[in-house]
């Protein structure tokens, strides 16, 4: 699992730019599923039939893509303006090190100015975005690096204590391997329902891939799987879960009230490590534009616990992934494509 996470994490795909993450996707998918393909909008799908008529169809999505930068300008002396592609934090972006995935991806550094040079009093001001600039070391950057080149962290993932990894994209790129290893557990299974494997675009801006994905699949059921709040010593949030805890398994108004119920009854039965996360609207996640597709999915959410979410240092446990594709292999290797409304 490390070494899947490795590899999927170090292909960059901002939204918008996932076709090396796509083609690695793939890669890892392909040898759990009868077909695989990357479709027109840049999702990879993947389908496991189960041969019999009639069965129902559950579609498992995490999403590809990973917060980045677009340059929009480019400035004398080898400096680049850029802007933020997903929700990025500015406080934590001065000094980082980036990737501009330029036809050869160039190194650069986001400036920022020593503190020597400081005025009193501005030690203490947040710097705007727009104000920021990304160092290339070029002379000219004009005629290598268009305006509207993509940009990513730079920092590639590595191991920590105690089965933990830390890096860049780990949301929900630790989902998508969640799911290939529960593909992996159902490899020699007879399953009594049709799965499709859906890796997609675009969520940190517009859930695009899980729609359009959804809209063509049409299943019946359908399990996001993405990351959530991890609890820190100064996260003092009561929306934050135990690191190393197990799955957390989402439980809200737009969650599928016996879909939700039978994975926790799975998960109890297997004494498989998991938490509850009540969300009481928008889980910000595909699971919340899914399930209105077509006419309407019955949607169940299951998330990993992360730290320092949107950041290049994203951290999970490797065991809380095991606990999420162990769920859903063991529920669905009896799921029969009933479940009651509850």
């Amino acid at each position: 699992m490390k070494d899947m996470l490795t590899r999927l994490c170090s292909a960059d795909g901002v939204t918008g730019f996932e076709g090396n993450a796509a083609a690695v996707a793939r890669e890892l998918l392909a040898p759990y599923c009868d077909r695989t393909e990357i479709d027109r909008c840049g999702n990879v799908l993947g389908w496991k039939g189960c041969g019999k008529p009639d069965a129902k169809t559950v579609l498992l999505d995490a999403h590809l893509d990973q917060i980045g930068f677009l340059v929009t300008e480019v400035l004398d002396g080898g400096f680049l303006r850029f802007t933020q592609v997903g929700g990025i934090d500015p406080r934590m972006l001065l000094g980082a090190e980036v990737t501009i995935l330029t036809e050869t991806p160039r190194y650069g550094v986001i400036a920022c100015m020593p503190p020597h040079l400081l005025k009193p009093g501005e030690e203490d001001n947040a710097v705007p975005m727009h104000e920021m600039l990304i160092d290339t070391g070029l002379r000219d950057a004009r005629p290598v690096i268009p305006v509207g080149t993509p940009v990513v962290f730079a920092q590639p993932p590595y191991a920590l204590a105690e089965g933990q990894l830390t890096g860049k994209c780990l949301d929900d790129r630790a989902g998508f391997v969640a799911l290939v290893d529960a593909m992996r557990r159902l490899a020699q299974d007879n399953l009594h329902v049709n799965l499709v494997v859906c890796g997609s675009v675009h969520e940190e801006t517009d859930s695009l891939g899980a729609r359009t994905a959804a809209y063509r699949v049409r299943p019946d059921y359908g399990i996001a799987v993405d990351v959530s709040h991890a609890k820190t010593p100064d996260s003092g949030s009561d929306e934050a879960f135990a690191f190393g805890g197990g799955a957390l398994v989402g439980m809200g108004p737009n969650l599928h009230r016996g879909l939700t119920q039978a994975l926790l009854r799975t998960a109890r039965a297997e004494e498989i490590p998991h938490q509850i996360e009540v969300m009481e609207g928008d889980t910000g996640t595909n699971a919340w534009d899914m399930q209105i597709v077509r006419s309407g999915i019955a949607m169940g959410l299951l998330s990993i616990p992360l730290k320092y979410m949107h950041t290049p240092i994203e951290t999970v446990c490797l065991s809380d992934i095991e606990a999420v594709s162990a769920l859903i292999a063991a529920f669905l290797r009896d799921f029969t494509g009933e479940v009651a409304r509850a």
